[in-house]
């Protein structure tokens, strides 16, 4: 792999051999998913092109049970593949992620809703969001879910989507302080196609999903108690995976950090891209002081941004390999760090942007591409950095950290 698409960290992962592949496969259809980016952008959601090429890569089967026709691999390689295809196409790599890390948290559903959704076809794309927008009253067998949800990246392509909502009474008010997941087919659920007008990571298609007066029967539901620890879940075969005894809400706010990540490593590759024998009023670019001195610093932020987040999770892989839960002040320093590896290397993204002169500005140009993406994906609930950083100063100090903060 080179290094212009992806940085190998110094942790001591012990990458499988199915990982070795999907590496690979992403570096030998490199220029596909390159190519079709602007693609994308242009139609509001991936190419068809490119979901092929994902699929054939085996990046979205990364999370998902080796019994269901995934990998089943080391987190921190599928970390770092999704960053590697951030880094050839950010909205290929944003879907990488929060497409492929849905199989993570439904392999700890009912074991007939995971033969629903990977028995017929382990390519089987999900879709989400989680935020428990929804309301759902509890029926005879299920629940009555109703809601209005925004931000489902990926939803064109998927054929099951996964939502969150809240439990209530017959008078809407919440019965249940913990969210539940309601996991629906394609037909039981209304896309708004015209919900994606964005200036950043149009490529996605996150658009809106809405739900009217549906039975959705108790298989279908996963209760979240205990997932944030990584002792949660409805299928006990899952607990003798380490990949699925870890905590589901790193996982998945890890998995936002690195599609931010491979944005920030693509806008700089585009930057040097861009550079190599552009002139200047000052002359060359790749002879300019001044822009070479932001690469150096730009790449020293990025390389170190990825290094911090891949450790911390080898560590935490390391702890539930060995039978341990990882303790809330352990997740929430993960969680702190995971904030300021996304903004360190964005902020280094605006840097080298700032110094690609007025031709980079350009819609068709891809350093804009990346760099748009780059502070879209910071406006993801994940990367808000307020209720994380204001917790662990609390914990620091050994006062109590409000409910909200959820590590």
């Amino acid at each position: 792999m080179t290094t212009a698409m992806f940085v190998e960290s110094e942790t001591n992962t012990k990458t499988c051999p199915e990982t070795i592949s999907v590496s690979e496969s992403i570096a030998a259809h490199a220029d596909v998913l390159r190519d079709n980016g602007i693609k994308g952008d242009d139609l509001g959601r991936l190419t068809d092109e490119t979901v092929q090429t994902l699929k054939k890569t085996g990046i979205t089967r990364m999370t998902q049970p080796r019994d269901f026709g995934g990998l089943e691999t080391h987190i921190c390689d599928y970390f770092r593949a999704v960053i590697e295809v951030g880094a050839l196409d950010g909205n290929a790599g944003w879907i990488s992620g929060v497409v492929g890390v849905h199989p993570h948290g439904l392999a700890h559903g009912h074991r007939q809703l995971q033969e629903e959704l990977w028995a017929d076809d382990p390519d089987t794309w999900i879709a989400s969001p989680y935020a428990p927008l929804g309301r759902a009253k509890v029926v005879d067998g299920g629940y009555i879910l109703n809601g209005h949800w925004g931000f489902s990246s990926g939803t064109d392509h998927c054929t099951w989507i996964v939502l969150g909502g809240m439990v209530v009474n017959a008078n809407d008010e919440v019965i249940d302080p913990l969210p539940k997941h309601f996991v629906l087919p394609r037909q039981d659920y209304e896309i708004l196609h015209d919900s994606w007008e964005v200036f950043g990571l149009k490529g996605t298609g996150s658009k809106d999903i809405i739900v009217k007066d549906l039975f959705v029967p108790t298989y279908r539901v996963i209760d979240t108690a205990g997932l944030a620890e990584g002792t949660g879940g409805h299928d006990p075969v899952r607990h003798e995976s380490t990949l699925y005894r870890l905590p589901r809400n790193l996982v998945f706010s890890g998995i936002i950090t690195a599609g931010t990540l491979g944005l920030a490593k693509g806008s700089l590759n585009a930057f040097i891209d861009w550079s190599r024998g552009r002139e200047t009023r000052n002359g060359r670019a790749d002879l300019d002081p001044s822009q070479l001195v932001a690469v150096g610093a730009a790449a020293a932020d990025i390389d170190a941004s990825i290094t911090h987040v891949l450790q911390d999770m080898e560590a935490i892989w390391d702890q539930c390999d060995r039978g341990e839960v990882p303790s809330f002040e352990d997740r929430l320093r993960v969680r702190r760090n995971q904030l300021a590896a996304s903004h360190r290397a964005v902020s280094a993204a605006d840097d080298v942007f700032k110094l690609s002169g007025g031709g980079a500005i350009h819609l068709k140009h891809p350093l804009q591409r990346f760099w748009r993406g780059a502070q879209t994906a910071l406006h993801h609930a994940s990367n808000q950095t307020q209720a994380v950083f204001n917790g662990y100063g609390l914990s620091t100090f050994g006062h109590e950290v409000p409910a909200h903060v959820r590590v």
